[in-house]
């Protein structure tokens, strides 16, 4: 038996055929997935590719596959249409069950097999669950950059864009932030430089570019404040602390009885004061439970078509399924 899941994301999509025994068969990618960020054309190009891709890697074909699980944010996952994309599988020979899964959920799958157990997102977005019985029973935040995603990519970069606003205003103090972020948004204009009205050129531009852009991609400037954080530039330190009490926080409004947590995304992946902090309350909160760290749900999604199948899911086979993906 051969079963297949999908992580279909907002900027790629990955998929994996898999075995009962929980071995890779086969593994493909493809473009941005999400039909609700990106559009049904454009996802179902992504979807496609990397189901053809992981197809072309085994020598299986749709017909082989007995059930199909994509994983992914926004409405589909919790129950909307389908016919985007199970149309056309059907029309390839694909005679399976196609299962849609919450991204969040897949996830969590990739890191644990525990019957409880907590998942946390954070990249350009944040969000954390709680999973007990292999559902997701509870959720915080996960609300977007304009009234949510607390100690997110996109607050962390916002929060420097601000700090580099405020000392050119003079309204803040001196950091090293200013002139990354700068650097980073093409200001051409000297800080000594000054506009007709009397403003720092170099802020007048920065407003123009920043304002320019869709708000979502202040979360560019993130890495920009781990990076001065190392150099212990003072408000970049700032930012971070705060960030990852944010996170800490929001597990908080889903925590209940110990269980491993999961985590995921750019911000929680890399060395800092976010992945301390949540490190730290873990352990305060839940004591000797595994801290465990994924890069996509593409895992999870296989392990949850391997369960909907019928198959028992333990460490043994989630191991196995995460040593046979490609990196």
């Amino acid at each position: 038996m051969l079963v297949m899941g999908v992580d279909a994301g907002g900027t790629s999509t990955r998929a994996v055929l898999a075995t009962a025994a929980g071995e890779c068969a086969g593994f493909g990618r493809g473009g941005r997935g999400n039909p609700t960020s990106s559009g049904i054309p454009t996802a179902l190009a992504g979807v496609r590719g990397a189901i053809s891709g992981a197809l072309e890697d085994s020598g299986a074909t749709l017909a082989d596959v007995a059930g199909i699980v994509i994983a992914m944010a926004g409405h589909d996952a919790r129950g909307g249409r389908s016919d985007w994309i199970l149309d056309p599988l059907r029309e390839e020979g694909f005679t399976g069950t196609l299962t849609f899964e919450s991204d969040l959920l897949a996830m969590y799958s990739s890191g644990a097999v525990a019957p409880v157990g907590y998942g946390v997102v954070c990249g350009t977005g944040a969000s954390a669950v709680r999973v007990e019985g292999g559902r997701i029973v509870a959720t915080a935040d996960g609300l977007g950059w304009l009234l949510g995603d607390r100690g997110s990519g996109f607050w962390i970069g916002r929060s420097a864009a601000a700090a580099a606003v405020d000392e050119l205003d003079g309204l803040g103090p001196e950091t090293a932030l200013t002139p990354l972020v700068l650097q980073a948004a093409g200001v051409a204009a000297h800080r000594s430089d000054r506009s007709a009205e009397g403003r720092p050129a170099a802020l007048e531009q920065l407003v123009r570019v920043l304002y320019a852009q869709a708000p979502v991609q202040l979360a560019a400037f993130a890495p920009l404040v781990f990076d001065a954080a190392e150099d212990e530039d003072p408000v970049a330190v700032r930012i971070l602390n705060a960030a990852g009490e944010q996170l800490v926080r929001t597990l908080e409004l889903v925590g209940a009885e110990p269980g491993p947590v999961v985590a995921g995304g750019s911000i929680v992946s890399r060395d800092g004061a976010p992945q301390r902090l949540l490190r730290e309350h873990l352990a305060a909160a839940f004591g000797d439970q595994p801290f465990v760290l994924v890069d996509s749900g593409a895992a999870g999604a296989t392990t949850l078509a391997l369960r909907h199948a019928g198959v028992d899911v333990d460490e043994s086979v989630l191991a196995r399924l995460r040593a046979g993906i490609p990196v």
